[in-house]
């Protein structure tokens, strides 16, 4: 029989991590990279992250950047938004927001025959100021996303983890080619949780950095 551990609650995560950094054992990652990569493993039990995040140059620090000078960051789903530590975002001036319930979005898709994660995608690229998309469950977003790069349009950062079988891959791979910042889940895996979970993380790393500075 498995033993079972006695720990106090508050010390569960601060374990959880000690035994992800031991498993991951002399694996090198990158200093900015490590924290994102740990949290999703934590947020999934999937060591596969530690192979399948890919970062675009300086996307970590380009990504603080955004959102200390006040994100309002998009999801996909309204599960990633209820994610997401919306206290920790709003002390950075920031917001969070899924457009996918709306009505005017529902309304649209309908009229064009196309999914609401693709109209509420063209929603959020009217919006001003910095914009960082949290895509966790529609490739169709993403498609959308690199069309309208293509066209001119440039977001602060763009994660792209959608989880799926249909066009999944090369949505991810699409954003990937883009000048955009991004942190994509390179192939099949992903999900509205390991979305909420990098924007956290990266939260939390700003969060820490100015604990320490104080």
């Amino acid at each position: 029989m498995t033993e079972i551990v006695k720990i106090a609650p508050m010390e569960i995560e601060r374990e959880s991590f000690r035994i992800i950094t031991e498993e991951l054992g002399d694996r090198a990652l990158d200093p900015e990279q490590a924290p994102i990569i740990k949290r999703v493993i934590h947020t999934t039990a999937d060591f596969d992250y530690a192979d399948n995040l890919y970062f675009s140059p300086d996307a970590v620090r380009l990504a603080k950047e955004a959102l200390q000078g006040g994100a309002t960051v998009v999801t996909d789903t309204q599960m990633a938004l209820a994610g997401i530590n919306k206290r920790t975002l709003e002390k950075l001036g920031g917001s969070a927001c899924c457009f996918m319930s709306d009505e005017d979005v529902a309304g649209e898709a309908k009229a064009q025959g196309v999914t609401r994660a693709r109209v509420s995608m063209d929603k959020a690229a009217k919006l001003g100021g910095n914009v960082i998309f949290a895509i966790g469950n529609a490739p169709t977003a993403l498609i959308r996303l690199r069309e309208r790069i293509d066209e001119g349009y440039r977001p602060k950062l763009i994660i792209g983890v959608p989880v799926g079988f249909v066009n999944v891959v090369a949505s991810k791979e699409r954003i990937i080619e883009t000048d955009v910042p991004c942190i994509v889940a390179r192939g099949r895996k992903g999900g509205s949780n390991v979305a909420a979970c990098i924007v956290n993380a990266l939260l939390y790393s700003i969060d820490e950095t100015r604990g320490a500075k104080q």
